[in-house]
């Protein structure tokens, strides 16, 4: 069940993984986030790693650890992963696995809108952007192989494998929605035209 939480952005619990390896400092975190291409999965700007910090700090999963000054370099704070925090991290990500949220995507926006548009270039965009998630589904694919082949283990790449699933159910679904729009005897754009027409009369 879905909880109410101190730190709700989804950046804190990557953040909240990390620090579970040790102290880090924030600039060191965005230097791993951006190593590990974690934007693929979270979006993150150095800017909002250090507010997340603060966040996590300021509810108790946080806490300074180490302060230290190099030459004339300005003081650099690590921060370590208190026990309250490991306990949220865990909590969060038992909570995410398990129950199953009610998401924003924008392309289910433009599809709850798209009779406003004629039906043709509406399948014109389809048919386009099918083609774009072949070519994202085959770069993503290709990242699995090249990362297996390298030997990391399956189980670190079970994320880009979910993304893979993802992409083939969209192309089923644009592939079929094509064909309910288009079909000669059955399909929509006909009375979709029609909705239009009349929609456009004074």
């Amino acid at each position: 069940m879905a909880e109410n939480r101190k730190v709700s952005n989804p950046l804190a619990l990557t953040v909240l993984s990390y620090l579970s390896r040790g102290p880090m400092h924030p600039y060191d975190m965005v230097r791993t986030l951006r190593g590990n291409a974690d934007g693929r999965s979270v979006k993150f700007t150095p800017a909002s790693v250090y507010m997340v910090v603060r966040q996590l700090a300021k509810a108790g999963f946080v806490a300074e650890h180490e302060t230290l000054r190099t030459g004339m370099r300005p003081e650099r704070t690590t921060y370590a992963l208190t026990q309250a925090g490991r306990e949220e991290w865990h909590r969060w990500l038992r909570e995410l696995i398990e129950d199953p949220r009610h998401e924003y995507p924008q392309f289910v926006v433009a599809l709850s809108l798209m009779a406003a548009l004629p039906p043709g270039e509406v399948t014109g965009l389809l048919r386009e952007r099918s083609h774009r998630v072949a070519q994202l589904r085959a770069e993503t694919q290709a990242m699995i192989s090249k990362a297996a082949a390298g030997g990391l283990a399956p189980l670190f790449l079970v994320d880009e494998e979910y993304r893979v699933a993802l992409l083939d159910a969209e192309t089923a679904f644009l592939e079929e929605l094509i064909e309910r729009i288009t079909d000669p005897e059955n399909g929509w754009a006909g009375p979709w035209t029609e909705h239009l027409n009349q929609a456009h009369l004074p």
